[in-house]
């Protein structure tokens, strides 16, 4: 029994890093794309508004399912509540979604903020053109 034990903690730990795996390139495209666009909204731009049915209509033309988008999208928000310290599914939580989007999230807010004009038309029209926001 110890040694039955002992195989699976050790296969357990072994699948664990594995789930870190780098994303793909269209992951990488999408998630930067969601991300860039809750900067906007979280910097709150004015005249841009989330849209919800494009973003996951450019998820599902990148990745090729809404399943696929909703399941990033999903990665995305489990990586926001962790990072805030809320409780999120880790089921859903990966851990390179949240490094990537930490990444993308510090370097856009970082021109919101240098640049708040600029880089809210520049980053809200882009947007707007992807689908991800509407204006209002």
């Amino acid at each position: 029994m110890k040694i039955t034990l002992s195989v699976v903690a050790v296969l357990a730990m072994l699948a664990g890093p594995s789930r870190a795996a780098a994303l793909s390139d269209a992951e990488a495209t999408f998630l930067e794309e969601l991300v860039t666009a809750s900067v906007v909204l979280e910097q709150r731009c004015v005249g841009y508004e989330v849209d919800g049915a494009g973003a996951v209509q450019l998820g599902a033309r990148l990745l090729g399912s809404t399943d696929a988008a909703m399941t990033m999208i999903d990665a995305y928000s489990a990586a926001i509540k962790a990072r805030d310290g809320e409780s999120y599914d880790p089921g859903k939580f990966r851990a390179e979604v949240s490094e990537a989007a930490a990444k993308t999230f510090r370097r856009v807010r970082a021109d919101l903020i240098r640049n708040p004009n600029r880089a809210c038309a520049d980053y809200g029209d882009a947007g707007v053109d992807r689908g991800l926001l509407r204006r209002y």
